[in-house]
């Protein structure tokens, strides 16, 4: 017997959730299918909680360790990685319970089982235990999410070759650790490690770290790593791995081996899209799986939308639940308000954080902008001499005749947060959006939204 809806949503992660969320206050009747046995998909159970929740309790356990107050308390502590991995699933647990009781207020039939395309409007879907069931729907939002992309020739079934999700799964803690490929995940992780007195080798495929970020910070991050005693590797390629009972020894193009207890593969991700058989209902893949779509988030079958990671960059949580949002509008009334997704903030979790919104320095040097710098330097602020953590700083980017604000960049404790404060201005339109905000705005004294006005003030002095 084939149930209808009116919209089937695919995948229970932030753009599936902000699709089912948004049809079902509309009114929609909506359904939810999810190949695991929990809500919540890769976000909740793989890759932003669970890497967050590490990072903030070992930020905690390192800020104790160099507080003078508790040096002799705090070299006593031996805290092991699956500790902290314990205190990750008390996280997940409570994100899971609270996004269940979501559908179930709002009424979303929510079937576990794999999703595979019958025909355009048509889903069968296969549950863990052999059962099955088909689905028919007026619209199909696909948001399956992305997975770590995985090279054939690497045995990922080696208990020391591990990737951003089944290192969540280590059992004890590493003396060493090799990280190949150092975007946002591995250089996060390879944080993690160290502030866990792991020995960390990051191998960068590229020149330089995170090389879409400015690279004032990335050349900040760079040194901090290094000062924490992080090895890292630029311009080199792999050429072969193997494992043995004791360690992996990572073999580079360059002729260097580097041994480690463990291997974390994080060089790039894939989409979730090869088990919906899509390209029988004439809908492309690429190489990485990812599926093209217009503005409005429509595939080439037009009442099938996909949001997520599973159409590409940006491929953040934040953002995923925007675009949910967005197709489940478009999906009610033809009508998408694409305006909010256009300065998406981005934060990365090292340590220190990073977090950014609008342009870099060299992207305005490339479009010939005549902009202007203003910085505060954390050190200077009392509150991060209060606080501790005076490493980092504040950038802003301003055009230097009308003061526009084009981009903000931060680097030290708490960056995610402070990030919101630009974002909200640069938002507004007209004289609203310039560097007269900050200048003339009285902050909270002391805090560390303070380096706005000190780093305005300090723009402004450059050009008046």
């Amino acid at each position: 017997m084939t149930r209808h809806y009116d919209v089937v949503v695919i995948g229970s992660g932030p753009g599936g959730e902000g699709a089912a969320m948004t049809l079902a206050k509309a009114g929609r009747q909506v359904a939810m299918i999810e190949r695991h046995n929990m809500v919540g998909g890769g976000c909740t159970h793989w890759g932003t909680i669970p890497s967050k929740a590490l990072r903030q309790t070992i930020q905690r356990i390192t800020d104790f360790r160099e507080d003078p107050l508790f040096q002799t308390i705090a070299d006593s502590l031996e805290i092991t990685y699956p500790q902290l991995l314990r205190n990750a699933e008390a996280v997940i647990t409570s994100q899971v319970r609270m996004r269940r009781r979501f559908y179930e207020r709002n009424k979303v039939k929510i079937y576990h089982g794999e999703a595979r395309f019958s025909d355009p409007h048509s889903l069968s879907v296969t549950s863990p235990n052999g059962g099955h069931k088909v689905l028919s729907a007026d619209h199909v939002v696909i948001a399956t999410g992305s997975r770590p992309y995985r090279p054939d020739d690497i045995d990922f079934s080696h208990p020391r070759i591990v990737d951003s999700d089944t290192v969540l799964g280590l059992r004890e803690t590493p003396r060493s650790i090799a990280i190949y490929g150092a975007g946002v995940i591995g250089c996060e992780y390879a944080s993690i490690f160290s502030n866990l007195n792991i020995s960390v080798h990051l191998i960068n495929t590229r020149e330089t770290l995170l090389s879409h970020l400015d690279q004032e910070i990335t050349d900040s991050l760079s040194y901090h790593m290094i000062d924490q005693g992080i090895m890292l590797f630029h311009g080199e390629e792999y050429a072969a791995v193997a494992g043995d009972d004791d360690g992996v020894v990572l073999q580079l193009q360059s002729g260097k081996k580097i041994r480690s207890d463990i291997l974390m593969w994080a060089n790039g991700r894939t989409g979730n899209s090869q088990a919906l058989a899509l390209e029988a209902i004439g809908i492309d893949v690429d190489h990485r799986g990812h599926i093209a779509v217009n503005e409005h988030y429509q595939t080439a079958q037009p009442h099938i939308y996909a949001v997520g990671d599973v159409v590409g960059p940006p491929a953040l949580a934040s953002a995923s639940y925007d675009q949910g949002r967005f197709c489940g509008r478009h999906i009610i009334d033809s009508r998408s308000d694409l305006s909010l997704v256009r300065d998406i903030p981005t934060g990365i979790y090292t340590s220190p954080e990073i977090s950014f919104v609008g342009r870099t320095e060299r992207e305005l040097t490339e479009q010939q902008v005549p902009y202007e710098v203003g910085r505060a330097i954390f050190k200077n602020l009392a509150r991060a001499q209060i606080t501790g953590w005076t490493t980092g700083m504040l950038k802003i980017l301003f055009h230097r005749d009308t003061l526009q604000i084009l981009g903000i960049h931060c680097f030290g404790h708490q960056s995610s947060e402070i990030i919101h404060i630009g974002q909200a201005i640069m938002a507004q339109q007209g004289a609203a959006n310039t560097l007269r905000y900050f200048a003339d705005t009285t902050f909270n004294y002391p805090t560390m939204a303070e380096a706005y006005r000190v780093a305005a003030l300090n723009g402004l002095n450059r050009v008046f």
